[in-house]
């Protein structure tokens, strides 16, 4: 296996503006139903004022980097570290920034895992651990 497929600095990107259709079906799969996400005259009387997008819906992006793109396919999520820094709104768009910063015995490295909004302020800051792919698929 070619050790070089993965390295300390390989980082990969996503953008995507939330919608208020995308934060629906989220709450449906989730059952995650809390008016701060769905109702919007609820949202209004919260501490954010408006709707705010689930921060788990948010985190779940991290996956389809790790998944999907870098490391990618075959790639095993073992453990994710999260703060919620700042609230994410309908309509936001986020920048969703994962990089290795770490390689870790048995095949593992370590990604800092940060997203951004539209005003490049972070929303969310962790890592994660996972298990790498031995090739690329």
């Amino acid at each position: 296996m070619d050790e070089m497929l993965f390295y300390v600095g390989q980082h990969e990107e996503i953008v995507r503006t939330i919608t208020r259709e995308e934060v629906l079906k989220y709450a449906y799969l989730t059952e995650d139903m809390n008016p701060i996400h769905i109702d919007p005259e609820a949202a209004q009387k919260s501490i954010f004022g408006k709707q705010v997008v689930h921060g788990m819906f948010c985190a779940s992006l991290i996956s389809g980097i790790l998944g999907m793109k870098m490391p990618g396919k075959g790639t095993i999520y073992v453990s994710q570290y999260v703060e919620f820094v700042s609230p994410v709104y309908l309509g936001d768009t986020v920048r969703v920034s994962v990089e290795i910063i770490e390689m870790l015995e048995k095949r593992k490295a370590k990604c800092s895992t940060i997203i951004y909004n539209q005003d490049n302020k972070i929303v969310l800051n962790g890592y994660a651990i996972v298990k790498l792919p031995k090739e690329r698929i």
